[in-house]
């Protein structure tokens, strides 16, 4: 995966060995072998009866096409690279803004964090719980049971009175209705891109540790100030 990093300029990419040079190394091997046999048969031959040309023509004919097959996979590749190259680069604008993303994983920066779920009506009870990046929970309380969006701003502070280190983290909320049905509770998050990069061909935004897709992406603005 690709990486640019909002704290460096250098870009970071995999490499391993392409589809089409695999082929091209494996053709060549064939080819060899294919030759070293053909010289050997000629070498071998009857003076008075001759090996027929055809079928040796024939093979040579297949492995210039399957050659050619190669090469044009080859550029395709190289297209694709270019592509997501500029793909990558078309996003370098995000780098220092304030996203709001679809999800629950969060960065806690400078100790604030911002996220916003949204309560269906019919709520009898829903609580908030924050998790640190092993699944603990670190902070808990009740959720606004009012319809409608809401929006919370957390400082860090954990529910044993300490204060969590920055880092990623994922807001729970969740939620029952007064048949104790389990309420669907959506959820977005808030945090400032770090650096983006390219999984599998998506291109995805860094807030810190917390990787997301681009199509996550619900809107971008101006980071807001240390001191805000």
């Amino acid at each position: 995966m690709a990486i640019i990093s909002g704290s460096s300029d250098t870009t970071s990419t995999a490499t391993s060995g392409t589809a089409s040079s695999t082929a091209k190394s494996k053709l060549d091997d064939d080819l060899n072998q294919f030759l070293t046999l053909l010289t050997t048969q000629l070498k071998n031959q009857d003076p008075l009866d001759p090996m027929d040309s055809t079928e040796f023509t024939s093979q040579l004919v297949q492995f210039a096409s399957v050659e050619q097959q190669i090469y044009q996979n080859s550029n395709l590749e190289k297209l694709v690279s270019l592509q997501e190259t500029n793909q990558v680069s078309s996003l370098v604008g995000f780098i220092g803004k304030q996203i709001e993303v679809t999800g629950q994983e969060f960065p806690l920066e400078n100790s604030a964090a911002e996220f916003t779920y949204t309560m269906p009506t019919g709520a009898k009870s829903a609580s908030i719980i924050i998790r640190d990046s092993n699944g603990l929970s670190v902070y808990e309380q009740s959720a606004d049971l009012d319809p409608g969006q809401h929006t919370f701003k957390w400082d860090g502070s954990t529910s044993n009175g300490g204060s969590a280190a920055d880092g990623s983290y994922t807001a729970v909320v969740t939620g029952l209705d007064h048949q104790s049905n389990i309420l669907k509770i959506s959820q977005t998050v808030f945090g400032r891109v770090t650096g983006i990069g390219l999984d599998n061909g998506v291109s995805t935004l860094f807030m810190g540790d917390t990787e997301v897709p681009q199509t996550n992406v619900l809107s971008i603005k101006e980071a807001p100030s240390a001191s805000n």
